[in-house]
């Protein structure tokens, strides 16, 4: 059987340490160099932003949007989702208990589950500082009536993403193909059930239904709310996402304990 040490008994700081350095690990992992991968996200995130302005432009979808600065209401649903979906990836791809990693102490599944979320949310949270600067600065400048509240939203994606993909990492030890697919599922069904194109107020009640089971479609929608004055979210809640969060949160907690206790390195040996 394997036993993964225990990271209790060490002091607070000595922890946070190691999470620290995890998630410097966590983000090199998907680049040598921090600034190529950085570069990459912010890429990546720009990329989405433009594909979506050129799609609402040739579908003739602009009058649906929120009034206020049109781009700033792209890029408040891009942002929130890509954040939630990078999350949901990068803490799914987090080792667990079978990994090699367990072996050195005081390394545990919880300290790469921590560091994989905060290097997930460090990369975001840099890309849309750098893509909102510059949209400020170059293009003109933006105001967001609660930035507060609004950042909250996007920590709150962030939340929800981290609780999520912990289900589908505890599902990975015993069934890694089912775990694989059921992310993969998910991340796609949310380029369009997070609403991030539509506005929750304009959408018809038939309409409304498929998407507001989706907490990233309440947080993305509330965020809305606190970044434009004149849009007063109806249809969502704030309260939603926070129980999913909750709810999926002590699931993967349970899970991954059980998995804990049952783990054996055998199981990874022949895949």
């Amino acid at each position: 059987m394997f036993r993964s040490h225990d990271a209790g008994r060490r002091s607070p700081w000595a922890i946070l340490e190691l999470i620290f350095h995890a998630s410097v690990r966590s983000v090199r992992k998907t680049h040598g160099n921090a600034l190529w991968g950085l570069l990459i996200n912010i890429l990546q995130t720009l990329l989405l932003v433009i594909v979506f302005f050129t799609m609402f432009a040739v579908l003739g979808m602009r009058d649906t949007a929120i009034r206020g600065n049109y781009l700033l209401y792209i890029m408040s649903g891009v942002f929130l989702f890509m954040t939630h979906t990078k999350t949901v990836a990068a803490v799914a791809a987090a080792e667990g208990p079978t990994s090699a990693m367990m072996k050195h102490a005081p390394m545990n599944p919880v300290i790469s589950i921590a560091a994989a979320a905060l290097g997930a949310l460090y990369t975001q949270v840099l890309s849309l500082s750098v893509l909102l600067y510059g949209y400020h600065a170059i293009v003109e400048p933006i105001s967001i009536d609660q930035p507060v509240r609004a950042l909250g939203m996007l920590l709150l994606s962030w939340s929800t993403g981290l609780a999520i993909g912990m289900v589908f990492l505890a599902i990975k030890p015993w069934s890694p193909e089912v775990a694989s697919i059921g992310a993969a599922v998910y991340m796609r069904v949310n380029m369009v059930a997070s609403g991030k194109m539509f506005v929750a107020n304009a959408m018809p009640s038939l309409l409304l239904r498929l998407f507001d089971w989706n907490p990233l479609f309440h947080t993305i929608d509330q965020g809305r709310g606190f970044i434009f004055l004149n849009y007063h979210p109806h249809y969502s809640s704030i309260g939603y996402p926070v129980r999913v969060m909750l709810a999926c949160m002590m699931i993967g907690l349970m899970a991954e304990f059980y998995t804990r206790k049952h783990a054996s390195l055998s199981w990874a040996a022949g895949r």
